[in-house]
């Protein structure tokens, strides 16, 4: 499978702290890679970097082969959906929430709106069309938020921590719909979370982060079976959920 996203030497500082120092990270097109870790660990600031959303302190991301530098940050970015923990929804109606992001990009409203439509029924939340966005429950904002970023239909979407305010019902549910989502549709994703029962919905690939930097990565099987050092042991028994991956169960 070809690379679509590889991000070499990368280091972040934020307040005068080094946050990240990444020696590599790739993610080949169609993957769905998960990066987990306790708070702290270094995933926010990878993914707000991968995202042009904090300056580099060193380092470089390549994208389909091509450099990003500053010159080309737009159109960079216009290639990319990222999600966040909060929702962040305009105070509008739920389908102009979503179809903002087609406008922006030149859209035409009236192919705009079906777009979103269209999204927004993929997520199971059309009926709520009309809606006020500031009237939606948890699940349905951020059902909302996912179907704003896939209307854009982005070549690579960031998630981060996006159902660590949802219940555990709801974030199961909407776990199990997001990972059929990106298969079907073969969108490449990573995930940050430090909830692994999420994150063994959705991906092929565990990447485990602790003070900025990457500490072992693999299938989530491997990973779990083989952990490489008494962090990644330790982290792996906070949970005694038996999660299915689809090809197997593995006790987290």
């Amino acid at each position: 499978m070809s690379s679509l996203l590889d991000v070499d030497n990368l280091r972040i500082r934020r307040g005068g702290v080094q946050v990240l120092d990444l020696h590599r990270f790739s993610v080949a097109a169609e993957e769905k890679v998960a990066v987990v870790g306790p708070n702290g660990a270094g995933k926010s600031s990878l993914l707000m970097g991968i995202a042009c959303l904090l300056r580099r302190e060193s380092g470089t991301i390549t994208f389909n082969g091509e450099p990003v530098t500053e010159r080309d940050e737009t159109a960079y970015r216009r290639k990319i959906a990222m999600v966040f923990q909060e929702p962040l929804l305009f105070d509008t109606t739920v389908i102009d929430n979503v179809a903002e992001g087609l406008r922006i990009r030149g859209t035409g409203r009236c192919e705009a709106r079906d777009i979103a439509r269209d999204s927004l029924e993929l997520f199971k939340v059309g009926h709520l069309s009309n809606r006020s966005a500031h009237k939606l429950s948890g699940g349905e904002a951020q059902r909302v938020s996912l179907a704003r970023a896939f209307a854009v239909r982005p070549e690579l979407l960031l998630m981060d921590e996006p159902f660590s305010s949802l219940d555990l019902p709801t974030r199961i549910a909407l776990a199990e719909d997001l990972g059929r989502i990106l298969h079907e549709s073969g969108t490449a994703a990573i995930i940050a979370t430090h909830d692994r029962i999420e994150a063994f919905h959705v991906v092929e690939r565990l990447v485990v982060m602790d003070g900025g930097k990457i500490v072992q990565e693999g299938t989530p099987a491997e990973v779990m079976a083989e952990p490489a050092n008494t962090f990644v042991a330790a982290f792996r028994r906070t949970t005694g959920t038996l999660c299915n991956t689809g090809k197997e169960n593995i006790r987290v």
